[in-house]
């Protein structure tokens, strides 16, 4: 469990070092005229992504939730891709980059790292849905991937239409 716990620790200082790019690139977008499209569902968002690291956490312990190494092994191998793809979409947007959705105008669409995949239209969230899977099954938590599953893709149908939306203007959204 120590490993476990380290484990998603490890994804919190990965999440948090995601805000401060962020942060970094909404300044960025912000100076160049950006707008802020889809307010409203951003808090529920961070509560979502906050409440699944918590949830990994205390299923695994207070269920007593086993390490069994032939599912463990495939989801932290599932989980480090994850990080891979959310990471090559980051560097692609470069400071385009936001967890908020920041339209500059009259900027085009992306279309190089895995934005130029067809069929592929949202990677990053093609990697957070498989990592909302993936880290709870680690140490089988099972319960935490199904209802953060259920609710990421409640949450995703919403914000995929807003950010369609939002870069609509700009071209085919991606």
């Amino acid at each position: 469990m120590i490993w476990y716990t380290v484990l998603v620790l490890a994804v919190g200082a990965e999440r948090l070092a995601e805000l401060a790019v962020s942060r970094r690139n909404a300044r960025w977008s912000l100076a160049r005229g950006a707008v802020e499209h889809g307010r409203g569902h951003y808090p529920a968002m961070v509560a979502l992504h906050t409440a699944l690291l918590v949830a990994c956490l205390a299923e695994a312990h207070y269920a007593h939730r086993p390490f069994l190494p032939a599912l463990g092994w495939p989801m932290l191998a599932a989980v480090v891709l994850a990080q891979g793809l959310r990471w090559w979409c980051v560097t692609a947007l470069g400071p385009r980059w936001n967890t908020k959705v920041l339209v500059v105008p009259g900027l085009p669409l992306v279309t190089s790292g895995p934005y130029r995949l067809p069929g592929l239209r949202h990677p990053n969230y093609l990697a957070v849905a498989a990592e909302g899977v993936a880290l709870p099954l680690v140490h089988t938590a099972w319960l935490t991937a199904v209802a953060f599953t259920l609710l990421n893709a409640w949450l995703l149908a919403v914000r995929i239409r807003c950010e369609n939306a939002a870069l609509a203007p700009a071209g085919t959204a991606t």
